[in-house]
């Protein structure tokens, strides 16, 4: 078995506008690193479209339909103040978190062992009922709760290493004991949440770290305060919030990391799976800034997925 990679063209259809970090031009230029000769042995499916009741089981209904109203016709409107949708963008949403159901019914069903999900928005900003830092519906969120409800299964576990707090998977999740979220993270920087003092119902990790952390020190801290409360509470499947703009080239943060850097915390975490969850690990994409290093950065991240 191989790793499933879930994308749709959808998700490049969603338009936010001239000079928009968060640009289709990110995910191109992943996708096109994606296409190169190594990664022939991915197993591509295309992104299907999350059902409502998918979404639901986080989202308000109220805001849901916020959101689908908010789409416009023609052009593009603010969803939020850092947020923008254009006419296509629905696809992208439903298509972004329509993949991790998608690739949790694989991972559980045996058709692999690991996926990761090739798509945008992002979504690790978003709350049960707000809009936030580029993200519309919260994806793994929503992978979260169809293990559990569509799956039966009883713990899941996030880790989130994109550079910015996962402030939205938090919220959603901080009083479930059942789920737990472990985020790496830039202190002080946006969302300006994740303090270490944050612990939910004892479910929750956060592990902050200053401006320009060494690689070395952001490798210790992911080492010494996530990987041995992953193995303590010994998820039955886990999810990765993968951002790549802790890279030392991504405009919107100071951290140091390279490719290697990302290679390293994916087998730290593909050694907890195999320890706790019979290797199922789910991916999602996040963040990543700046395109070449994200298509450089998410290819490890892939290419050791594939070596599972």
């Amino acid at each position: 078995m191989t790793t499933i990679l879930y994308s749709h063209p959808d998700c490049l259809a969603h338009d936010t506008g001239y000079d928009h970090p968060e640009s289709p031009t990110r995910l191109k230029a992943l996708l096109a690193k994606l296409q190169e000769q190594e990664f022939a042995a991915l197993d591509r499916r295309p992104a299907p479209p999350a059902a409502r009741v998918q979404i639901s089981r986080v989202h308000e209904a109220r805001y849901m339909e916020k959101v689908f109203a908010a789409v416009p016709t023609s052009g593009e409107a603010n969803i939020s103040p850092d947020t923008i949708v254009s006419n296509k963008s629905t696809g992208a949403f439903m298509r972004a978190a329509g993949s991790v159901c998608a690739a949790v019914d694989a991972i559980i069903g045996g058709e692999a062992l690991n996926s990761f999900c090739a798509v945008r928005p992002p979504g690790h900003h978003a709350s049960m009922a707000s809009t936030m830092g580029f993200c519309v519906f919260n994806n793994v969120a929503i992978g979260v709760e169809h293990a559990r409800h569509g799956h039966g299964l009883g713990r899941v576990a996030v880790v989130d290493f994109d550079v910015h707090h996962g402030n939205g998977t938090e919220a959603i999740f901080r009083n479930d004991p059942a789920v737990m979220v472990a985020s790496i993270h830039q202190a002080m920087i946006f969302p300006m949440s994740g303090a270490r003092s944050d612990t939910g119902v004892g479910n929750i990790v956060n592990v902050p770290v200053v401006r320009n952390t060494s690689a070395v020190n952001f490798r210790a801290a992911f080492e010494a305060e996530i990987i041995p409360r992953l193995l303590e509470f010994n998820p039955e499947i886990l999810f990765i919030s993968a951002g790549f703009d802790a890279h030392l080239s991504d405009p919107l943060a100071d951290q140091k990391l390279a490719p290697a850097d990302f290679t390293w915390m994916t087998e730290q975490l593909m050694s907890v799976a195999e320890i706790c969850c019979g290797n199922r690990l789910v991916s999602t994409l996040e963040g990543g800034y700046d395109p070449a290093a994200l298509a450089q950065s998410g290819a490890a991240h892939v290419r050791a997925l594939m070596r599972h």
